[in-house]
């Protein structure tokens, strides 16, 4: 659709909302209410079209605002779909519809609910470790540990001292390895070189290694790849390297995104290729932006997959629709013999709001099973 019947629509649905919001109204709650509605159609196209502008830092504010727009105007359409089906409800039930009550709810809820996923949002976030069990794993890989970052998504509402205050609280324990699971940027090289610089902070003792997510392809991938490389990462295009740990051999393999020949045609996302040529291991580790990845990576042999994407849904309640597009959408699940662990994310893509995902640095300790 083009970007042109893309602003009309939003527009459609704009009108549509605040014409089901402001007809129980008063006259001065309901022109609020269409104000407000106009105000919102006319800021979110500038989330993307804002970075058209010369200067950065104002296409940045214009981003921002943009974004929250975005944000709130989500909520509030999944509040008047909860409205409309709460109004149908009571009128089967032969009881008196609250549309006005109902409708200062909403209007009242929303803000809330944006603010309180803003906060959630823009807060550093936790170190959370999580144990991995892992069949048969090797006496000498027992407490291996991998420091996951992904979707941190450097672009226009997170900056340098975000990823900063990211690299220190990643810094505050001990790890084996750094992974960085793909889609860290949202833009080029050139725009925000600066900003994902801190990550080069980043310690281990095996190294950093990193895979590409959808949003680098966007960004151009090439690049960001010869980056990484600069800043001392280990990229892997379906390829892979072999880390000696107190005398076990670990295969750290990774792919491209799963939809990179879509973006460009030569690419592919092959974790058979990528394990091609390894020497017997008793780890072999997977990193791969989607969960999709995970059928094809247990086919392979790969006893652990490290994946992001999903953002764990980020924004309730349209995270309830990653199940339509990936097989799993945050935590540890099995596919066959296979482990995965989804990131629920590092940062946040498009507006800076997360409500009922939180963010995570993740600390993955490996454990045999029992």
């Amino acid at each position: 659709m083009r970007p042109v019947r893309i602003v009309w629509v939003l527009g459609l649905l704009h009108a549509l909302l605040a014409w089901r919001l402001a007809a129980p109204l008063p006259l001065a709650g309901a022109a609020a209410v269409v104000l407000a509605a106009l105000c919102s159609w006319v800021l979110i196209p500038m989330a993307f079209y804002g970075r058209r502008g010369t200067r950065p830092e104002v296409a940045d504010r214009w981003s921002w605002a943009g974004y929250i727009a975005l944000g709130h105007f989500g909520l509030v359409v999944a509040l008047v779909l909860l409205r409309e089906f709460g109004l149908l409800a009571a009128w089967l039930l032969g009881w008196a519809p609250h549309a006005r009550g109902s409708a200062f709810a909403v209007l009242a809820l929303a803000p809330l609910l944006t603010l309180l996923a803003l906060r959630n949002a823009r807060a550093t976030p936790a170190l959370l470790e999580v144990r991995l069990p892992v069949p048969g794993l090797a006496a000498a890989l027992e407490g291996f540990t991998v420091l996951q970052i992904s979707d941190l998504h450097v672009g226009p509402t997170i900056k340098r001292g975000w990823v900063q205050a990211v690299v220190e609280r990643a810094n505050s324990r001990p790890v084996d390895l750094v992974a960085l699971t793909g889609d860290l940027v949202d833009g080029r090289v050139e725009d925000l070189r600066a900003d994902l610089a801190p990550l080069a902070g980043l310690r281990s003792r095996h190294g950093v290694f990193a895979v590409t997510g959808n949003h680098e392809f966007y960004s151009g991938a090439a690049p960001w790849v010869a980056e990484w490389r600069r800043l001392g990462f280990v990229p892997l295009q379906d390829e892979h390297r072999v880390v000696e740990h107190e005398g076990a051999t670990v295969v750290v393999a990774g792919v491209d995104d799963f939809s990179a020949a879509h973006v460009e045609p030569g690419r592919r996302s092959d974790p058979k290729q990528a394990l091609a040529g390894a020497p017997p291991a008793a780890l072999r580790l997977l990193l791969a932006h989607q969960p999709r990845s995970a059928a094809a990576a247990a086919e392979a042999g790969f006893d652990v997959q490290l994946s992001g994407h999903t953002h764990g849904g980020q924004i309730w309640p349209w995270g309830l629709l990653v199940p339509l597009q990936q097989p799993i959408t945050a935590g540890l699940q099995r596919v066959g013999r296979l482990r995965v662990y989804v990131s629920r994310g590092t940062g946040y893509w498009g507006p800076p709001l997360r409500l009922g995902a939180p963010s995570e640095i993740t600390r993955i300790v490996l454990v045999r099973e029992r």
